[in-house]
């Protein structure tokens, strides 16, 4: 990568920056450094050089503009000039797949602080934006106030499988293959050892002999499970959390996720459903319990210390927030998501059965079975307790 700066470092935090990318992915990609090197920053996605002149519209409140240099309708070197005419100073990168000595001399004349040649390198590009504009000291905020100003960035989850990605891919579930999906995972160590181990296991083994290869894992359990399986891994954030209080509360979260999974999956198959998108809502229904303990991890490496009555605090006070920025963020179909919300609060007088079962199967995972409340579900759904060994024949396992 090739990086020029032009521009002395600016002293003051940043509010806002404006990305000009017309190639979705590394537009996102620049999406997601920015905002997880600016805790609060607010960041505009502009596709075309229209868009972006249309955000703008002679507006000063840019505090960072990331531009590609060709667009479907024009240079972004367009852009650098009108920013340009209003204001000396603001930080202003051009992203470019040119790297040749022309290119970026005539990005520097038009007065650009700062030159990326593509493909990014993520782990630079972070370090040169931070020294460009340094981050506001954590120092300043209180933990709820810090979780406040992060609600407006993209939230990203730290596990190394991005969950957008597989649940787009699980939207696409009929039109994917075994061989697709192996391909697709192929370097994904820790993904292949939990889909081998799940098509060993005996409730999967037809023939006696063990499962050596992702793609027969795959068509062992089916695409739908192996995407199941491959969501429950990258909602798993545990280990990327360096606090240890941290790290346990994320691992008891994701436990009661599974484990409404688990209870939602074995009530669908007594009703006779496919059980995939019950399990998905089960997985989901920790989201923002997972990104809040996210973004305290990243405070707490910051400012050193958080207590247990501050974590307390700040999961109570967040994590529906943040659940629902992430289901707006990840697109979910308002189905999923009503039935996400029912696993923590049944609405009044609801009649779907999808929430009826979401309810029931949070109430059984959290061992309150015999309480009226579940019995009552369990009758409005013609069910009775579950009776024993049931969903061990379907080999669900997380």
């Amino acid at each position: 990568m090739t990086w020029l700066v032009v521009k002395q470092k600016l002293e003051v935090p940043l509010l806002k920056a404006l990305i000009l990318e017309d190639d979705e992915l590394v537009g996102e990609l620049l999406e997601t450094v920015v905002a997880g090197s600016y805790q609060g920053i607010a960041v505009s996605l502009a596709r075309s050089l229209s868009e972006a002149q249309r955000l703008i519209d002679g507006s000063s409140d840019y505090q960072l503009y990331l531009v590609d240099w060709q667009l479907p309708d024009g240079s972004g070197l367009e852009l650098v000039k009108q920013v340009r005419a209003c204001n000396r100073e603001v930080p202003i990168v051009m992203v470019s797949g040119r790297s040749d000595r022309e290119s970026v001399l005539k990005a520097a004349h038009h007065g650009i602080s700062g030159y990326i040649t593509k493909p990014l390198d993520v782990q630079l590009l972070h370090e040169r934006l931070t020294k460009l504009v340094p981050a506001e000291a954590p120092e300043r905020r209180s933990a709820s106030e810090y979780l406040k100003a992060s609600l407006n960035s993209v939230i990203q989850l730290p596990t190394d499988i991005d969950p957008a990605d597989v649940l787009g891919l699980i939207v696409r579930q009929q039109e994917l293959s075994p061989a697709q999906l192996a391909e697709r995972w192929r370097e994904e160590v820790a993904l292949t050892a939990r889909l081998l181990d799940v098509a060993n296991s005996s409730s999967f083994r037809r023939t006696g002999k063990p499962v050596e290869t992702l793609r027969d894992a795959i068509s062992n359990i089916g695409v739908a499970m192996a995407l199941n399986q491959a969501l429950a891994l990258a909602l798993d954030v545990a280990g990327k959390i360096e606090n240890p209080d941290l790290k346990a509360q994320a691992n008891a979260f994701h436990n009661m996720a599974l484990q409404v999974a688990r209870e939602a999956q074995k009530l669908t198959i007594r009703l006779g459903k496919n059980p995939s998108l019950f399990q998905q809502a089960g997985l989901l229904s920790r989201l923002g319990e997972m990104a809040v303990l996210k973004v305290l991890n990243q405070f707490s490496s910051e400012r050193g210390s958080l207590s247990p009555s501050e974590v307390e605090q700040c999961l109570c006070e967040w994590s529906q927030d943040y659940g629902n920025r992430l289901k707006v963020q990840w697109k979910l179909p308002l189905g999923l998501r009503d039935m996400i919300g029912a696993v923590h609060v049944l609405p009044k007088d609801s009649i779907s059965e999808d929430r009826l079962v979401m309810r029931a199967a949070a109430l059984i995972a959290g061992d309150k079975s015999d309480s009226d409340d579940c019995q009552r579900l369990l009758r409005r759904l013609g069910l009775e307790l579950e009776p024993p060994n049931e969903g061990s024949e379907h080999g669900i396992s997380y």
